[in-house]
């Protein structure tokens, strides 16, 4: 996918580099036709969606609003994106909710309340624990004592993966890989599955797909325990065709997923992405997900613990009079 005029792909973050200080953002202003200067979208791994989705959110922004450098950083996934806009190197940031929610409040793995607000709810991420397809796993119990990759440190699926492995009393072990690492892997017969966050399909998993059968195990039956644990973030969310080619529908657990930034990112430029959420919707998701992801105003202001940002707030009021 090429990125639209003015934006650019910035290659994967170091959190030790990040944790150390560098380089910070140009300043966003007003300029003629809207706000200017550098926007850079925290995302995630290469092969996922939330790169594809800041891609086409990135192109979209720079339409509206030439005055915007809006650039794409690829990074290990929403902890890493929360780093990032805690050490002010990044503007806006894609975080499953969970660890939005756990962010805001300062809750385990986060030490300190962060500071972050909502531009919108964008899409629903559905909890995808791979195996390949003559695989004799069939649920998430029957991996006890194999080998998994529970996504890579600095992702939501890593947070995920700590809290499954807690309801569920399953005891194995446990690497954390990113997705590409992983995928390698698990062709390979070096791990037994995969724990992935993202939209159906995934890319990398579709492109696997093809070259080596792959299915999803259920965690619908993990469900109970989480909500029970961590509160009402994670709901039932179904994969229609059961995935990559898996035949029948799949129950699996759904995790939605924000677009975020510190709460003193302006409010111009926030109206401005909150605005691009609802009037450029339909461009703003991947054509291999249609049918499984969508954007709408409702949707979009269900943020849950986390607030709307003001600038959104307005810009959603705004468009819905």
């Amino acid at each position: 996918m090429t990125p639209g005029r003015g934006s650019g792909r910035v290659r994967r973050v170091d959190r030790r580099a990040v944790l150390l200080g560098g380089v910070g953002l140009g300043l966003v202003g007003c300029g003629v036709g809207g706000p200017a200067g550098v926007v850079r979208i925290a995302a995630g791994e290469p092969g996922g969606f939330y790169v594809e989705f800041a891609d086409l959110l990135a192109a979209q922004l720079a339409e509206v609003a030439p005055g915007l450098d809006v650039r794409v950083v690829t990074t290990g996934g929403s902890a890493d994106n929360l780093t990032l806009l805690a050490a002010r190197r990044a503007d806006l940031g894609l975080v499953l909710a969970d660890v939005a929610t756990a962010a805001r409040t300062g809750t385990a793995p986060f030490r300190a309340p962060a500071s972050i607000r909502a531009v919108g709810r964008v899409y629903e991420n559905y909890m995808q624990l791979v195996v390949l397809r003559d695989s004799p796993v069939r649920t998430v119990t029957e991996l006890t004592g194999r080998r998994i990759s529970l996504g890579a440190n600095g992702s939501g699926a890593a947070i995920f993966g700590d809290r499954l492995l807690a309801a569920t009393g399953m005891t194995a072990a446990i690497d954390h890989r990113p997705l590409t690492e992983a995928v390698t892997e698990l062709t390979a017969g070096r791990i037994d599955a995969l724990l992935w966050s993202g939209g159906v399909p995934t890319p990398a998993l579709a492109e696997l797909s093809r070259r080596h059968p792959i299915r999803l195990i259920s965690l619908a039956d993990a469900l109970s325990a989480l909500r029970a644990a961590h509160g009402t973030g994670y709901d039932r969310v179904t994969v229609p065709d059961g995935g990559y080619g898996q035949p029948g529908r799949l129950d699996t657990i759904g995790v939605p997923n924000l677009l975020v930034c510190d709460r003193s990112l302006g409010d111009e430029l926030v109206a401005t992405v909150a605005e691009v959420l609802v009037r450029h919707a339909p461009r703003l998701v991947p054509p291999q997900a249609l049918g499984t992801q969508y954007l709408d105003q409702r949707s979009l202001i269900v943020t849950g613990a986390v607030p709307l940002h003001p600038g959104a707030a307005t810009a959603y009021r705004s468009l819905r009079d």
